[in-house]
């Protein structure tokens, strides 16, 4: 390979408040990209600085800054909703400076209302901040978690599933829209990831890693609905994709981004653990990358 770092990145999402701080307390471990995720609420952060802190913090790691990430609902009717585009617009204007050209977050949704419905409203949205990103050569990559939601109700993210992916790229048909993929979701609707990836590999701009773990007997005594969860999510190594064949699929569509560990969620390495379930998760993806270098030209 003659990238200095192997493609593709393997790092982690840290929350942007503890910026700096966290990378300085991670970067010994060997991460090579940080996702920034800013939450779900509008943020006061001054983000020159905070690019600036991020910086000094990553200077000499050969680290970088993979995605800027937002996750409130910018279809959300009256202030709650400006307030939501105003924070994708200061960082779609910041993104270069964090030398990242990748901002990703939810798609939003009108709360209450069916993935058709939303939809109009989707394309005045990001019809205006896909413009605003191209100008800028910022990529806008939408996360696919349901965040409860289905086909005909939810409250923050439309785009949760392939058909509304389908809808959404025509009624925005901007090549700078794409998809911040993490496959734990697709398993959660008990859908296959690979085929997903291969699908759709030229539309993903970011990747989140997480995994899933299915718990059969609950699904085969009470589905998906019930109050105990039929699936839960993991590390990567700790559910059952095959991470392999993730990053074979990625490489040869021509993937080029990160592939960040997404952690806070994993129901044992929490808390107390979460350090010792990332660095555990970046070594078993590093092990896979190297894995699928000597079958990419078969």
């Amino acid at each position: 390979m003659h990238n200095r770092t192997p493609v593709p990145r393997l790092g982690t999402l840290i929350r942007a408040e503890e910026g700096a701080v966290a990378i300085r307390r991670l970067r010994s471990h060997g991460f090579e990209s940080y996702a920034l995720n800013f939450g779900p609420r509008p943020f006061t952060l001054e983000l020159s600085q905070l690019a600036d802190d991020l910086r000094a913090a990553l200077a000499g790691s050969g680290a970088v800054i993979s995605a800027l990430s937002f996750y409130g609902n910018p279809l959300a009717p009256g202030a709650a909703g400006c307030a939501a585009i105003c924070c994708w617009r200061q960082l779609i204007d910041m993104a270069p400076w964090f030398g990242t050209d990748v901002v990703a977050g939810f798609a939003g949704r009108v709360p209450g209302a069916s993935v058709d419905d939303s939809l109009p409203r989707f394309q005045q949205v990001f019809g205006a901040l896909a413009a605003r990103a191209a100008e800028r050569g910022v990529r806008l990559a939408f996360e696919n978690c349901p965040m409860g939601g289905n086909w005909t109700t939810g409250d923050r993210n439309i785009a949760f599933h392939p058909a509304a992916w389908e809808r959404m790229f025509a009624a925005v048909p901007a090549p700078n829209l794409g998809l911040e993929w993490d496959p734990s979701h697709t398993l959660c609707q008990l859908a296959d990831p690979l085929p997903q990836l291969r699908r759709w590999v030229k539309r993903i701009f970011h990747v989140h890693a997480k995994d899933a773990q299915l718990r059969r007997a609950v699904l085969r005594r009470a589905g998906l609905l019930g109050p105990t969860p039929a699936a839960v999510h993991r590390f990567p190594g700790l559910g059952v994709l095959d991470w392999t064949a993730v990053l074979r699929a990625l490489r040869r569509g021509g993937y080029r981004g990160a592939v960040d560990i997404e952690g806070w969620h994993d129901p044992v390495f929490r808390g107390a653990r979460e350090l010792e379930g990332q660095i555990n998760a970046l070594r078993y993806l590093r092990r896979c990358r190297r894995a699928c270098e000597p079958s990419l030209g078969s």
